[in-house]
This record gives C-alpha cells, sequence and structure tokens, in this order.
C-alpha cells in the first residue's frame, strides 16, 4: 500500500528537525568545552582574573567603569589602577552575564545591563560626592544613556565615552532582528576578531567569551539604538575617545555621534594608533591620562 505524500512529508520534516537540534546541542556542546578551556573558571563561577574591580578610597571622587559586550573588567585594570593612583575610588562591576560560561550569555537582555550600571552608579553615590562614569565600547553606551536619564544625570560631573558602541553596522542589525530565527540552529557564533586588540601580547591576555548569543546580540543591539537615541539629551561634560583604526566603529559613525551629543562642554581626541579595545592596546598609557586629565578638570582628583 502505497504511504500517502503528506505522510512522507512530515517524516522528512521530523527527521530534519532531529537532525538540527542534534547538530545545535553538539554545536554549543563544542563551543562551550572550547570557551572554558580557553577562559577557565574559578570556584565562584567567574572566570580568573574577570572579577570585578574595586579599588576604594575613603573621601576621595569616583569612577564608575563600564567594560563592553562579552568582555570583563580586566579590559579596564590598566585604567583602573593610574586612577586610583591618582586620587579616585574606582569600581568596575562585571555586568550580567559576562565573565562566567557562555551558557549565562544567552540569558541577558539590553534592560538587564542597563540596571546593573544604574544600581552601581546609585550605590558609588551613597559613599561619594563626586563620581563619574566611564564607559568601553558597550560600556560606553551605557554611560551615554546614564548620562541622558533625568533620574541619575543631573549630579553627573563628566562621562568619557571610549570607542562607545553606538552604530552597529548593517549586517549586526540584520543579524540580530533574524537571530531568533537562526538562533534555532546555532547557539553561539564566533566574534573573535585579532583587529580588536593589535597588541600580540595583550591580545593573547584578553579574558572575552570570543563569542555571542542569540540574547546577547539582540540587547547590544538595542543598547546601541537606545543610547545613540540619548545622544541630544546628554548635558554633562563629555570626552570621547576613539581610534582611527578601529575595527567596531568606523571613524564616520564615531564622527557622527560625537555631533550629536548635546553637551556643550565637550571634546573628541582621536587616536593614530590601537584597535577598539583602546584601554589595552598600543599607547592605552595616553588613553588613560587623557581620561584623567578630563575628570581633574571637571571636579576629579
Amino acid at each position: 500500500m502505497p504511504v500517502p505524500p503528506r505522510f512522507l512529508a512530515a517524516a522528512a520534516a521530523a527527521g530534519l528537525a532531529a537532525a538540527v537540534r542534534l547538530w545545535r546541542g553538539r554545536h554549543a556542546t563544542s563551543m562551550e568545552a572550547r570557551t572554558l578551556t580557553r577562559r577557565p573558571v574559578g570556584p565562584d563561577g567567574i572566570i580568573v582574573g574577570a572579577e570585578g574591580i574595586t579599588e576604594h578610597r575613603h573621601h576621595a571622587p569616583a569612577v564608575l567603569l563600564l567594560h563592553g559586550a562579552g568582555d570583563s573588567p580586566s579590559s579596564l585594570r590598566y585604567l583602573a589602577d593610574h586612577l586610583h593612583a591618582g586620587g579616585y575610588s574606582v569600581r568596575a562591576p562585571l555586568l550580567p552575564g559576562h565573565g562566567r560560561t557562555i551558557r549565562e550569555f544567552s540569558q541577558v537582555t539590553a534592560d538587564l545591563w542597563y540596571e546593573a550600571a544604574r544600581e552601581e552608579l546609585l550605590a558609588l553615590r551613597t559613599a561619594h560626592e563626586w563620581v563619574a562614569v566611564v564607559g568601553l565600547s558597550m560600556g560606553g553606551a551605557l554611560a551615554a544613556r546614564l548620562a541622558a536619564d533625568p533620574a541619575v544625570s543631573d549630579d553627573l560631573p563628566a562621562i568619557v565615552l571610549l570607542a562607545p558602541y553606538l552604530e552597529p553596522p548593517a549586517f549586526v542589525r540584520a543579524a540580530a532582528f533574524t537571530s531568533r530565527g537562526w538562533g534555532t540552529v546555532a547557539s553561539y557564533v564566533e566574534t573573535i576578531d585579532p583587529r580588536s586588540i593589535h597588541d600580540t601580547s595583550e591580545r593573547e591576555r584578553s579574558l572575552g567569551y570570543g563569542v555571542m548569543t542569540p540574547a546577547a546580540l539582540r540587547a547590544l543591539v538595542r543598547t546601541a539604538r537606545l543610547a545613540s537615541q540619548s545622544l541630544p539629551g546628554i548635558t554633562v561634560p563629555t570626552l570621547m575617545i576613539q581610534s582611527r583604526h578601529d575595527n567596531r566603529v568606523p571613524a564616520a559613525g564615531a564622527e557622527r555621534a560625537f555631533a550629536r551629543i548635546g553637551a556643550s562642554d565637550k571634546r573628541m581626541v582621536w587616536r593614530e594608533v590601537g584597535g577598539h579595545i583602546l584601554t589595552v592596546d598600543h599607547g592605552w598609557e595616553e588613553v588613560v591620562a587623557d581620561v584623567a586629565g578630563w575628570l581633574g578638570e571637571r571636579g576629579g582628583a
């Protein structure tokens, strides 16, 4: 007795779905194992070296440092140490979903990241009268949102945006828009780009995941969009530092973003060396000196 075509089609679809689930599971397991090999996790569930940074000083001005997507506070260590040595109390939190396992990077949202940054700012204000915010990449986008948020921006003395991720390219926006579809096939996609850090020794020390999840990609693009929309509402003194060789943020996009910042007291500093992660790449010493100088001129240490 011949099998009806609709049953053959249903069987083929079921077989394909099973094959996709099997491949997705194996791919996810492989990526998780490779990431754990590259980035071992300690007993506290955090990648060794990726912990949050707290360098406290009593009765001192304070700075909140915010890292980028898929990264950790380790990329801000030199800046934190420099600011602390200069008289600041410094806090660089590990943002939700970061510095742990890539499976936890699948449970993030833009709101979760923003609320974490906002709570850290408010917590610093309970102990310090003067608190500035410095953000790198996605952290720069979060800093921009904080500076335009009426609930917290009134008392901000200054912000610094380091290679802020405010204008994702079209292919990244498209990937985020379609992520609920391709995310059923691939739980993780590799995003390692050696051009982000030109200094090979610093690149090897990086503790970034080098992986993006569908949820994290959606959160990143939404964070960038909301931050971009907030730029005209920023009135606090703003320093923006950008490399002309940034592989993630084109120079033209950085210029457009800077022009839209509403603050009358703003400055753009262009770097001729280094990639996207300015705080550890070639010339990082000048970057941290520029940050400290800007904050000091606006009432800091």
